[in-house]
């Protein structure tokens, strides 16, 4: 007989056995007959008399290497709502770290968020309904669509711009860059400098001078290529994006709120390629982490071929320090994914603009989305903050070696006080690591200094870059640069000086370099 795809022992890690009376063993679309559509209303194979459940196995077949005695592994999937882990200390989370959890990030401005294990809700924060603009998501979303229609044979990743006619406009591209590939492109590794348009200040300042890498040579985070793709795909498909996502994976994956209408296009007079904006709610985000959790396969249907999600999520550019870039997802691992947070399992993601994020680790079955509101004009939360905030989450599933606790309250010595502040900061140079995520090795060393005279002075390569001024207030150190002012805690270590913001979240950390003089 014939076996199900779904049971797969590398598909998924382990049957779910928590949250339910009698550690009973929850099956949602297994085998003929036996699918539901709400996988609480699935069949409890502990109730099963003995007959029964080997005429399950008989069925469904083992996956290989699996023994009768094993615990078979099932995917659990929503159905046309999510299911919800009503008792989450059964499945090894912790109730109370969680509640913590969300009362911080409601602190910080996160406006809806899911945390989804095992195909079920462990925690959903904020109107999960709402539909927020994806912003940089949008690219995972289109990459899923890359995949389909390469299977299909109507996209071919070797193609080159010229021989697909892509051109822009004065002063156009050139022969060299006209060799870049669609591949190329979805690794971001074009070598094409042209403007682009949704380009925010930092992407314009980072972007290489035209002609200065060959194709296929560099990494730089280039939204000419994704606006470029978006252009390609319809091209190729006859198919605008948004109908198309609509019909090949909001369909398939029963999404609960997207439309074709929540897709919309900018045009602007840098470029011809518009950018493919979406929006989206948190939960139906959810839903497509969970799809390539599931190796793109949803209910038993393969919707994104699985090859093009192990493919497109493996990195295929190192970007240094756990960070990796594959068909316009990212990847990480240890302090790749946010500061104050050490991965250690692989999991790959994507952000968009003011910190949203859709997280996936295959190793802990687990999909985590933030949400922000960027209808607004914020303050929005800051990179360590959502870092404090991830780490918080592991910690409630008590994963371990994600690192120290980022909080003040875990800090492991005394915050300076009064004039121990001051003499702290000017008793040495101090070093900090900027991280750059837009271009490969544009991370950079910064040196700061604390001077008497209320002066301070970051720089690079000895080239004065900021200048600003600080002050103790209130045993906090108060920095003013360009009228915009922070407070800061300071904890002061053998080996380095932290800074703690208003929430407790560490929120930088200089190394000592040199005594001054």
């Amino acid at each position: 007989m014939k076996k199900l795809p779904l049971l797969n022992s590398g598909n998924f890690n382990k049957i779910i056995r928590c949250d339910l009376p009698n550690a009973t063993r929850l099956v949602s679309g297994a085998a003929p007959g036996m699918h539901r559509s709400d996988p609480l209303d699935a069949i409890r194979m502990k109730s099963l008399p003995p007959l029964h459940v080997v005429w399950l196995v008989l069925v469904m077949g083992l996956p290989p290497g699996m023994a009768l005695s094993d615990p078979i592994p099932i995917a659990v999937y929503p159905g046309p709502s999510w299911a919800n882990i009503t008792a989450p200390e059964r499945c090894g989370w912790s109730p109370a770290k969680l509640n913590r959890a969300e009362t911080f990030a409601t602190r910080i401005g996160t406006a809806a968020a899911m945390v989804v294990e095992g195909g079920r809700v462990v925690a959903a924060w904020g109107p999960i309904d709402h539909r927020f603009p994806l912003h940089s998501i949008r690219k995972p979303l289109l990459s899923a669509l890359f995949g389909i229609y390469a299977a299909k044979g109507v996209l071919d990743l070797s193609r080159t711009l010229e021989e697909l006619g892509i051109d822009d406009l004065a002063p156009g591209l050139t022969h060299a860059e006209k060799r870049a590939t669609v591949a190329d492109l979805l690794t971001s590794r074009s070598g094409v400098y042209h403007p682009a348009l949704g380009e925010v200040p930092a992407m314009q300042q980072a972007r290489p001078p035209r002609a200065s890498h060959p194709p296929g040579t560099f990494w730089y985070y280039n939204n000419w290529d994704f606006n470029a793709l978006g252009t390609i795909f319809e091209q190729e498909t006859g198919t605008r994006i948004f109908e198309a996502f609509e019909q090949r994976i909001a369909g398939p994956l029963h999404m609960q709120d997207f439309i074709a209408r929540d897709g919309t296009y900018m045009t602007g007079s840098a470029s011809v390629h518009r950018v493919y904006a979406l929006r989206m709610s948190t939960r139906d985000l959810a839903r497509f982490g969970l799809l390539y959790s599931r190796k793109g396969k949803w209910q038993g249907r393969s919707v994104v071929p699985a090859a093009w999600v192990s493919e497109s999520t493996t990195a295929h550019v190192d970007i240094g320090r756990g960070r990796g870039y594959g068909y316009m997802w990212r990847t990480a691992i240890g302090s790749g994914l946010a500061p104050n947070l050490s991965l250690p399992l692989r999991c790959f993601f994507h952000s968009g603009a003011g910190l949203h994020f859709l997280i996936v680790i295959p190793g802990l079955d687990l999909v985590l989305v933030h949400r922000v509101d960027t209808y607004t004009q914020g303050p929005y939360p800051s990179a360590p903050q959502i870092g404090r905030l991830f780490w918080m989450i592991l910690d409630a599933r008590g994963v371990a070696d994600i690192g120290a606790d980022p909080s003040l309250a875990g800090a492991d010595t005394t915050p300076l006080t009064g004039e121990g502040i001051g003499a702290a900061l000017t008793a040495h140079r101090l070093q900090i690591l900027r991280p750059n995520g837009l271009v490969q090795g544009g991370d950079q060393e910064y040196q700061l200094e604390f001077r008497p005279d209320g002066s301070m002075l970051l720089s690079a390569n000895d080239q004065d870059s900021i200048r600003g001024r600080w002050h103790v207030r209130e045993n906090r150190c108060c920095v003013d640069i360009d009228g915009l002012q922070s407070c800061f805690t300071v904890v002061d270590t053998q080996e380095a000086i932290h800074f703690y913001d208003f929430t407790g979240t560490r929120y930088a950390t200089a190394t000592k370099r040199r005594l001054m003089h």
